[in-house]
């Protein structure tokens, strides 16, 4: 027998095929099962996808495959004490590939060693863009951004304000005049 549940695309699922043998159905008979489920057409589209295999004699052939919630549907209808043993058998099954899903999986040492790489590059592109753009706003900051005559004046009687209070020498004060107002770009 083959395995009752298997991955694909990342989902937990089984088809008509594994289907149609655990039930000792002809498979023919499950592909009309899954067909006149009577299902809506999103219930349908999201729980079963039909496709192809290659049967002995080398012919395509199509089978579906199905979800949980779509194998839950299709197997309400097939009864009896072997029948529900292998409902119980499949359910379980499903629930355990759900959960092997869902755990964190364990890098080997390469797939580490390339997800730090990988992490390396791109923290070094993202800084250089942040560096890119500070260099970006500091060549603003020194050709853009300059004081209106109103502003210099506000900064120079702040200056002289100051001057006044820490300098009690009237001839000492012309000197830190000019040594604290000398034309400045912004830095």
């Amino acid at each position: 027998m083959n395995q009752l549940v298997f991955i694909e695309n990342n989902k937990a699922v089984t088809d008509s095929l594994t289907v149609a043998e655990v039930f000792k159905k002809e498979h023919a008979r499950v592909m009309r099962d899954i067909r006149e489920l009577g299902c809506s057409e999103e219930f349908r589209v999201g729980n079963f996808a039909e496709s192809t295999y290659v049967n002995s004699q080398n012919k395509e052939m199509p089978k579906y495959s199905m979800s949980k919630k779509g194998f839950t549907l299709l197997a309400m209808g097939y009864t009896g004490k072997e029948a529900m043993k292998f409902k119980e058998a499949y359910i379980e099954e499903f629930e355990r590939m759900e959960s092997q899903l869902k755990a964190p999986r364990i890098l080997s040492d390469r797939e580490q060693l390339l997800a730090s790489m990988k992490m390396t590059i791109e923290t070094s592109e993202k800084v250089d863009q942040i560096e890119n753009k500070i260099i970006s706003l500091e060549q603003k900051v020194e050709e853009q951004i300059t004081l209106n005559s109103g502003e210099q004046r506000r900064i120079q009687k702040g200056i002289a304000t100051k001057v006044y209070e820490i300098c009690n020498d009237p001839e000492a004060r012309p000197a830190l005049f000019i040594n604290s107002w000398v034309p400045r770009k912004a830095s």
